[in-house]
């Protein structure tokens, strides 16, 4: 039984994507088979007037946007950590605390674009109706900012809503699970020998962790590749002038708004081989750069 579900829902998928990516089919018409043509359209350059340029200058305008919208990781991971930390005390209400710093991941992902989608409102979000009131408090006239109407605030936008989704999500769970597995004898030797919080961080913390921190950032890396499909679909259309759209929404344009099949599954393999890549990565490289201990 596991390998027919295999065979049915992985293997002939993954199958028929590849035979997909090397054919020109827009669902009405018979599909043609051009090879490699959708790849060497996807990923080649030719010279023009002397200057090298994409054959497909939207795919690299989308890898670019994908790779920036990848830059609040570190920062995301590290709000996660400072979050599982404040998590791991013993105070009054922590589970209740951990619930609601949970509560974003829980909550359907249509439901936060349009929140967030209405907080970014230049006319009457949230975030305007305080800059203007606090310019009105102190006799300045502020404007409201175009949080995703332009291609400056566009993506920092949907960075800091990504922010606040991730810092509180599994990952607070899974850095917390890690820090509530270090022994405590560990803390209490340090303490004998005279180590404050930061020394015992550093010094036991962190390398206890370091399994942890390298899973998650590895994860973090891969979801990139494949994220931002909803923010851009439900909050930006991909705009403006494409600036929101991530290579996950760029497959859907291609294979639902323009029909090119081949073309999508072309676009698909890529980012399966990247993330391949980073998977291999990680299973070569991965027990070389963190120290596991076993107690």
């Amino acid at each position: 039984p596991n390998f027919i579900g295999f065979l049915v829902f992985i293997l002939i998928p993954v199958a028929f994507s590849l035979i997909l990516s090397l054919v020109n089919w827009d669902m009405l018409s018979a599909p043609k088979f051009v090879g490699l043509a959708n790849f060497v359209n996807l990923l080649g350059f030719h010279l023009e007037a002397g200057r090298l340029i994409a054959n497909d200058p939207l795919f690299w305008k989308c890898v670019g946007n994908t790779l920036f919208l990848m830059l609040i990781i570190p920062i995301e991971m590290i709000a996660a950590l400072v979050l599982a930390l404040s998590m791991n005390q013993k105070i009054m209400g922590i589970k209740l605390f951990r619930f609601l710093y949970f509560l974003p991941t829980i909550t359907n992902g249509v439901a936060i674009c349009l929140l967030w989608a209405w907080i970014y409102n230049y006319d009457f979000g949230l975030l305007n109706s305080l800059i203007k009131n606090v310019g009105n408090f102190l006799n300045l006239s502020l404007k409201g900012i175009p949080w995703l109407t332009s291609t400056i605030w566009s993506k920092p936008s949907l960075m800091i809503m990504g922010l606040w989704v991730a810092m509180g999500g599994y990952n607070m769970i899974l850095f917390l699970a890690a820090l509530q597995g270090v022994p405590r004898e560990l803390y209490e030797a340090a303490e004998i020998d005279g180590a404050d919080l930061w020394h015992k961080f550093w010094a036991i913390t962190w390398p206890m962790i370091s399994p942890t921190t390298f899973f998650i950032a590895i994860m973090a890396v891969i979801g990139g590749f494949q994220g931002g499909f909803m923010q851009a679909y439900v909050m930006t259309g991909g705009g403006p002038d494409r600036s929101t759209t991530t290579l996950e929404y760029l497959i859907y344009n291609h294979l639902y708004s323009w029909q090119h099949v081949g073309y999508a599954a072309g676009i698909a393999w890529f980012v399966f081989v990247v993330v391949f890549l980073i998977t291999l990565f990680n299973w070569r490289f991965g027990g070389k750069l963190v120290q596991y201990y076993h107690y």
